[in-house]
Parts: structure tokens; C-alpha cells; sequence
């Protein structure tokens, strides 16, 4: 109080209980910490845009539980990290618009400001851009458990995006690799390591921005009309959410900017599958004169076969007598062309790309 003028000391806290002014402190800061989110996650998005269209037709194994699918292309890849960031933006957006004033007195009446009650609530909320809540929520912590809870959820988002860059660095992998910076991802022991520092780091923001969301979720069910004890372990988690998911961004701001994204691995990883990657497209293509479940039991075999004599699905489709009466040669060898088996990859990367230029376009900024 002896910090403001004279004249307005009478009016200082008047009506108001201390946890309205951590709380809505708190939403204050909570607004500019997303608003710096938000403006890391265009620079992820930004950086995935560009990956996804330049490599829109490069060719790589899909994987499901590890192992080789069917073929994909890296932007796809790079769209789906597109799409985890515009998505992420949006949602946050809306709860930075959202944030709520907390101002509801002693024990959440106002009793203290009688029927002035409501105009000094909207008329604070309008001088500090909160929205108005319909009540206060002093023990309602479900404010802060979903903000906390996005947060978490942003940091995960990018772990994703971290976790497959990671995966892709592996020596056996070698499909891509986070750009070089003077000191950073070597080892201190084998000098030819480059070791994935930036997701590496990504990874671990989001299991502590998580675990910082569980104390709050963990405390929601406060006592009566004032906490004791979870609301103030809020003022530790709050803060580390942020830091976290902040973090989480940043770092993979970093990996898709710097990215070294190699075709010429991807491909060669593909056909060191021997081209069972391609046994789905094979089915399709023999479906019309076999029927699926035909189709499916020859190409079973012919897999089978290749892996037992070591040699790739299309020496193997090209032996077979069934597949040799259904299909020209020609028709096997296009069957079995990765670049032909894409389906609508560039529909999906287009479409990710503009939702971006959308979303970026509209501003997440009051």
C-alpha cells in the first residue's frame, strides 16, 4: 500500500483477497509466456512448411512398430509435424484469449463491494484484457490444471517431432541428422559421435512439463473455498510448465531449422528392405484379377520365399507363375516402384501447408 500514492491507498486491495491478486498475476503472466510460445511454434512451423514441400516426393520407409511399412515421402513426414504445431497454436491462442480474471473477495462472494460487485469485476477484466469468469474460482483449478495441461501436451507435440529425428540419426538409420554447431553434439570420449543434444533435450522438457501438469491435475480437488496446500504447490508447477513447454519448442525450433535431411539414405534404406516394403502395392495391383484374398496368399508366398532365398520381392513377383499370369512384366515392376505407391501424400502435404499460412496468417496475438 505504501507504494502508491496517497490519494488511492484507501482503494488499494479493497473488496479483493490475496489469491485474486496471485491469480490473476498469474493469468497476466501466463498471457505473455504464451504469447512467446506461440511466436517459437511459427518458427517450428515455418521450417516444417519448407521441409515438407522441397521433399514432398522424397521417397522413405514408413515404419509401424519399428519395422518397414509402406513407402511415405519425408514431407509427409515433415507435414505431420506441420500439422502438430499449427494445431498446437491454435489451441493455445484460444486459451490465451481465454484466461480469466480471479476476483471474488474473501471467500468467492464480493460481499465487501455490495452491488458494485459486477461492474468493478468487468470493468478490472477490460483494464488488464482477462475475460470475465461467471464466478471466481478460487478452488475451481480446472483454469489452471487446463492450462498446465496444454502445455504439457505442446512439449509432447515436439517430443514427437524430436523423437523421430532422433530415431533417424542412428548409425543403421543415418536418414538425418540435427545441424552441426560448434560444440555441441559430439562426445566427449569418441570423437566421431554426432549425438542428437537438441531432441535429446526436447524429449526431456516434455517429460517434466508433464510431470509438472500432474501436480496440478493432482491437486484439484481443493478444500472448501481456499486450498491448503495443492494451490500453493501451483506456484512452483506453473512456472516449470512453462519452462518446460518453452523449452520443448525452442529445442525443436532448433532441429527442424538446422535439419540435414539425406534422399539418397532414405532410398537406399528402402531397397535394402528388398522391396518388401512394396508387397501391399502388389496385393492391389493383383486384386482385380485374383481377388484380395488370393492376391494376398500369393504375395504372402512370394514375401515368404524372398526372405527364405535372400532375394528381393521383385526377382521373386517376377518367378512367380501366378503373378507372371496376372500381371506383365511391366505391370510388376510398376507395382513394385516406391514412387508409384504414394497415394495422397501431396494432397496432405498441400493441405497442411495452407492450414499453416491460415492459421499464421490470421495472428495469435490480441
Amino acid at each position: 500500500t505504501e507504494l502508491v500514492p496517497e490519494e488511492a491507498r484507501g482503494w488499494v486491495h479493497l473488496g479483493a483477497t490475496s489469491q485474486d491478486v496471485l491469480d490473476t498475476a498469474l493469468m497476466l503472466q501466463a498471457r505473455e509466456g504464451l504469447e512467446s510460445i506461440e511466436d517459437e511454434l511459427r518458427g517450428v512451423g515455418e521450417a516444417c512448411a519448407v521441409l515438407a514441400q522441397e521433399h514432398v516426393a522424397t521417397v522413405m520407409p514408413g515404419r509401424t512398430l519399428l519395422q518397414h511399412a509402406t513407402p511415405i515421402t519425408f514431407g509427409l513426414k515433415a507435414a505431420h509435424w506441420l500439422g502438430a504445431a499449427t494445431r498446437q497454436l491454435v489451441h493455445l491462442a484460444e486459451l490465451r484469449e481465454a484466461l480469466p480474471l480471479q476476483f471474488g473477495g474473501a471467500a468467492g462472494t464480493l460481499a465487501a463491494l455490495g452491488d458494485e460487485a459486477e461492474g468493478v469485476t468487468e470493468r478490472v477484466a477490460a483494464e488488464l484484457g482477462l475475460s470475465v469468469p461467471d464466478l471466481p474460482w478460487h478452488t475451481d483449478r480446472d483454469v489452471v490444471a487446463h492450462l498446465t495441461g496444454s502445455l504439457a501436451i505442446t512439449a509432447g507435440a515436439m517430443a514427437k517431432i524430436a523423437t523421430d529425428v532422433a530415431l533417424s540419426m542412428q548409425t543403421e538409420v543415418a536418414e538425418m541428422t540435427e545441424g552441426a554447431q560448434a560444440g555441441a553434439g559430439t562426445s566427449s570420449a569418441m570423437p566421431q559421435k554426432r549425438n542428437p543434444v537438441q531432441a535429446s533435450a526436447a524429449i526431456a522438457a516434455a517429460r517434466l512439463a508433464a510431470g509438472a501438469a500432474s501436480v496440478v491435475i493432482g491437486g484439484l480437488a481443493q478444500e472448501h473455498e481456499r486450498g491448503v496446500g495443492s494451490w500453493h504447490a501451483e506456484w512452483v508447477a506453473v512456472p516449470d510448465a512453462f519452462r518446460y513447454s518453452a523449452g520443448a519448442v525452442e529445442h525443436v525450433r532448433a532441429v527442424v531449422e538446422g535439419l540435414q535431411v539425406d534422399p539418397d539414405r532414405m532410398r537406399a534404406n528402402i531397397d535394402a528392405g528388398g522391396g518388401l516394403s512394396m508387397a501391399e502395392a502388389l496385393v492391389t495391383a493383383l486384386t482385380t484379377s485374383l481377388g484380395r484374398d488370393e492376391a494376398f496368399r500369393v504375395v504372402a508366398g512370394v514375401c515368404d520365399r524372398a526372405v527364405k532365398e535372400r532375394i528381393d520381392l521383385r526377382g521373386a513377383a517376377h518367378q512367380d507363375e501366378a503373378i507372371r499370369k496376372a500381371l506383365s512384366s511391366e505391370e510388376i515392376d510398376a507395382a513394385l516402384d516406391p514412387g508409384s505407391s504414394l497415394g495422397s501424400t501431396a494432397r496432405f502435404v498441400s493441405r497442411a501447408v495452407e492450414r499453416f499460412r491460415d492459421v499464421r496468417g490470421a495472428g495469435t496475438h490480441p
